[in-house]
């Protein structure tokens, strides 16, 4: 009697996006368990508001940095750091869902090492773009300028299979449209931050950074140049 091989009903997740999603609901679950007081003393409540003042991203800060001259690697740091805070545990289960969904896609065609590259370096983008255009405003916490990274990868993808078939390449940005019409409508709505600034600075970093990091990407940039 032979056996015939067992195929899991669904792909298994990349170990890279596992571990993220491990972080990001980790450090959560220590704030959320603090502020019940089930971990920590009685200082626990106030771990959450002490994360955002050690670790979110500051325009000011930024600025502050830029002007002096003195990049000090605890305001440096905040550039990734900041993508590990959120406000608030749906905060961090919205951007694991995203993660998830993203990063699985993202990792199954350019492996982890890329994925966790376009996912830190995106955070790290959205950051700066969010300096650069948003002098002041709130301290920047949580991941979606890093999945908005995640996002442009993905439409990278799209874009070059779209293209790979004649087909119309705008296509592949109908998700971002979306999403960012969804911001906007919402911020109209009901108020908001300029945080979306963020999220699509982060989303371009993707996009460019996956010039690079697709499968063929180099050979494809030192080929154009050669011909130019």
């Amino acid at each position: 009697m032979s056996s015939q091989p067992h195929n899991a009903p669904v792909n298994p997740l990349p170990p890279a996006v596992v571990a993220l999603v491990l972080v990001i609901m980790g450090v959560e679950a220590v704030f959320s368990l603090g502020a019940r007081g089930i971990l920590g003393d009685a200082s626990a409540i106030g771990w959450r508001l002490e994360a955002v003042q050690s670790y979110a991203f500051s325009s000011e800060i930024f600025w502050w940095m830029q002007e002096s001259g003195r990049w000090l690697p605890e305001h440096l740091i905040r550039f990734l750091s900041y993508v590990f805070v959120h406000g608030a545990f749906t905060h961090a289960l919205f951007v694991c869902v995203f993660v998830l969904a993203m990063g699985k896609m993202v990792g199954e065609v350019m492996g982890d090492l890329a994925m966790v590259m376009i996912f830190l370096l995106s955070g790290a983008g959205g950051a700066l773009g969010y300096a650069l255009l948003i002098g002041g405003g709130q301290p920047l916490v949580g991941g979606f300028p890093a999945v908005y990274g995640l996002i442009g990868a993905f439409t990278f993808l799209l874009w070059r299979s779209l293209a790979s078939v004649g087909a119309q390449q705008s296509r592949a940005f109908s998700l971002i449209a979306f999403l960012m019409g969804a911001q906007l409508l919402f911020g109209l709505l009901f108020g908001g931050q300029k945080d979306w600034v963020a999220d699509l600075a982060g989303f371009a970093t993707g996009f460019g950074l996956s010039f690079f990091l697709a499968p063929g990407g180099w050979a494809r940039i030192r080929n154009r140049i050669r011909h130019d």
